[in-house]
């Protein structure tokens, strides 16, 4: 079935936030700092208001009390840590807000911008983990740089390491990636009578946003709506309350007017908060046939000036380090460090990709040493399907999987025994190297609870209220495939309202993959509550025992009668809501990835990707499919191509897309996609979270096949893999 949002989109009939046209709408634009670390001495706003246009411009000093960006984790952490909507005594990043100028558009904006003038004096940078941890450089005097420490597992008895027959060690680097949604972040507040704001935000969690707001600004939650027009993608980077958006609130309670702030992609590449960075060392102990005895992981995550939701992103990719793995042993430090970079927030996939990247090439640089298949390294180690549900030595519980069948069918997809011939053939008689890298995985999605409720209209019509939040999904498809298929009506007679805090009473939103698995099955949930209700009153209207009450394609029958959800709602309303909230989910797959490198140039073709994903029920296989595209092009990314680099001093080099190199549909290898199914067991839909496996498998899948091309550990190499790095590691 055709996604119904497509339309819309395509003909530019869709409406974001910036497209609004909201009577008196002035525009904001930041000063932002050119320093990542150093004291504020003056910033001088005289100039910038004297710009034909501005309407007034703010800093900290002009602010009676600067809001703190709220507190997304354990608040002991960012007690001593506060994050300013503006910049007050210390700037902790570059490109980060000293002031704001509002003016009539965004070009008089930057005029003021232009004409502020700031003073920083700079203090050292500290942009490696490793070394930010030791406190040499504290971004916050007398408070440590280790925002969060924690240790999953129990530690390992030295003598597994001194009896195993193989032990490897391995370091590994995730670069900091930026999230390059289609359109960046964006929100427009406006001011209402009584003291209230209406707010328009690319968001993923209206409500978190609205009590955010109505928390930093004293405002009663009563007084802040909510609204997400449409998205241009957000991958974990718009489900926060950032700085700015206190200070764009602010600014149009101050003007008693509309102001939008529209960030920039020179804005977005430098300042916004980016994804992955941490930094890995990993050991794995084997016996003499491949099966793995224990494992040590050290992570530390470089999270930015401040600890914000990043900060919980370590210890993520601590409790996955299983893998799909039977590991008897397992212990894991996990560290969230400051470091003067923006700070980390989650990206698609939000550190469990950070764990299968560390656990995969380690498994492959196992197999090298002990010359064995990859393939049958993992078919040994993996949890056998009669052990679930799985407790993993960190803590998770795996609900249900067979990842030895995911294998597989990713091998048999992939034509793995023919490229492996056609490898030995060019080694034996020349050409460019040519290798085959695996990654099988699992994944925690769906994480708290949500709410659903269905209505049925006197017209015929059902609409479907979700506290989810699409942000590209296709939830007006899905969501309204889940009602119609439990009512047996055409699901465009399903109508699905969300992403209004005026409309949903209450909502968690959309991210961690939890949308159909927890969003879908409060839906699903209340539709079948409405049934329920409607076969009640039918008994009561026939004096009929309601389990005699047959609901079959829309119509309920009784004593030879019949009526429609319809005609009892046009008595009174018809309605069921429900808040539901299972356990996580443990999606799992393996990808298998073919290349070849240029030994001269040092490039890197993928010739074929084959990707097999198990989430459980699928409900839309089209958006499915499209999901898993779109996660495997930004897995691409991050093996290939992507990499938010800072100079020494922390300033950062990319700040167009000149700079920072993202695929295209011209970069896209040969991908197929299959799929095992292994149902949610607790829940009735059965679902598992879909959006970000292609993150997942795909990076250590790509360079897992490099090192096999290249014949060396994967460790040797480094992501992005660029064209020196290979050539480097192949001479």
């Amino acid at each position: 079935m055709t996604r119904v949002e497509d339309g819309p989109l395509l003909s530019g009939r869709g409406r974001f936030v910036a497209d609004l046209r909201v009577p008196g709408c002035a525009e904001a634009v930041f000063v932002r700092s050119e320093v990542a670390h150093g004291l504020v001495r003056t910033v001088d706003l005289g100039a910038a208001r004297r710009v034909p246009g501005v309407l007034g411009a703010w800093s900290a000093a002009d602010l009676a009390d600067v809001p703190r960006v709220p507190v997304m984790m354990d608040p002991e952490v960012t007690r001593d840590r506060p994050w300013p909507a503006l910049a007050t005594d210390r700037v902790r990043y570059a490109g980060e807000p000293l002031a704001v100028v509002v003016a009539g558009n965004r070009y008089l904006g930057e005029d003021g911008r232009d004409a502020a003038r700031v003073s920083v004096d700079a203090l050292p940078a500290v942009l490696d983990p490793a070394r930010a941890a030791l406190d040499e450089v504290r971004l916050f005097p007398g408070v440590s740089n280790v925002a969060v420490e924690a240790t999953v597992g129990e530690p390992v008895d030295p003598r597994v390491w001194d009896r195993a027959a193989a032990v490897v060690e391995a370091d590994y680097r995730h670069p900091p990636l930026c999230h390059t949604s289609l359109e960046a972040r964006a929100i427009l507040v406006r001011p209402d009578s009584g003291g209230g704001i209406t707010v328009w935000c690319s968001h993923q969690a209206p409500h978190r946003l609205r009590d955010d707001l109505a928390g930093a600004l004293d405002l009663p939650g009563g007084r802040v709506r909510v609204v997400v027009p449409e998205v241009g993608g957000a991958f974990g980077g718009k489900s926060e309350t950032w700085p700015e958006y206190l200070a764009v609130a602010l600014t149009a309670l101050r003007l008693g007017r509309p102001v939008r702030w529209v960030e920039d992609r020179a804005e977005a590449l430098a300042a916004a908060p980016r994804g992955r960075g941490q930094s890995q060392w990993v050991r794995l102990a084997a016996d003499a046939d491949g099966r793995f005895l224990a494992l040590e992981m050290r992570t530390d995550a470089a999270v930015g000036g401040y600890p914000h939701t990043g900060s919980f992103l370590p210890e993520v990719t601590a409790r996955m380090a299983c893998g799909a793995y039977a590991v008897p042993r397992v212990c894991v430090r996990a560290r969230a460090v400051l470091t003067t970079t923006p700070p980390l927030c989650p990206y698609r996939g939000a550190g469990r990709p950070e764990a299968a990247y560390a656990v995969e090439c380690t498994v492959d640089a196992l197999a090298r040493r002990l010359d064995l298949d990859p393939a049958e390294v993992r078919r040994r180690n993996f949890v056998p399907p009669d052990a679930f549900p799985y407790a993993t030595p960190t803590g998770f519980r795996y609900d249900s999987g067979n990842y030895a069948a995911a294998l597989e069918l990713a091998l048999k997809t992939a034509d793995h025994a023919r490229w492996r011939a056609e490898q030995a053939r060019r080694r034996d008689r020349g050409g460019a190297p040519l290798g085959v890298g695996i990654c099988t995985y699992v994944e925690r999605s769906g994480v708290g609870g949500e709410f659903g409720a269905v209505e049925a209209g006197p017209d015929g019509s059902f609409t479907a209220t979700s506290g989810c939040c699409s942000t590209g999904q296709g939830h007006a498809t899905s969501f309204a495939r889940v009602v119609a298929s439990e009512l047996g009506v055409d699901r465009h007679r399903v109508r699905v309202v969300e992403a209004d805090t005026a409309v949903v009473p209450r909502g968690v939103g959309s991210f961690a993959s939890r949308s159909l698995q927890i969003g879908g099955e409060a839906l699903l949930r209340a539709a079948r509550d409405l049934v329920a209700e409607a076969r009640s009153r039918v008994a009561a209207l026939t004096g009929r025992p309601a389990g005699e009450v047959a609901f079959e394609h829309g119509v309920l029958r009784a004593g030879g009668r019949t009526f429609t959800p319809a005609e009892l709602a046009a008595d009174r309303p018809l309605r069921a809501e429900v808040q539901v909230e299972p356990p996580p989910a443990f999606p799992f797959g393996a990808y298998v990835a073919v290349v070849e490198v240029d030994p001269g140039l040092g490039t890197v073709r993928v010739l074929r990707l084959a990707a097999v994903d198990d989430c459980g029920t699928v409900v839309d296989p089209l958006v499915v499919r499209g999901q898993t595209y779109g996660a495997i092009a930004q897995g691409l990314g991050q093996a290939l191509y992507e990499a938010a680099v800072h100079d020494d001093g922390g300033t950062p080099r990319a700040v167009s897309l000149l700079d920072y190199l993202l695929p295209t549909v011209s970069e896209m290898p040969e991908v197929v996609l299959e799929e095992t199914c292994t149902p949610n067991p607790h829940t009735l839909l059965g679902a598992k979270g879909a959006g970000e496996a292609g993150c997942i498998g795909t990076p250590p899948a790509v360079v897992n096949a490099v090192a096999d091309a290249l014949r060396v550990d994967p460790s040797a190499l480094g992501m992005p893999l660029t064209p020196r790095t290979c050539w480097e590691a192949g001479r």
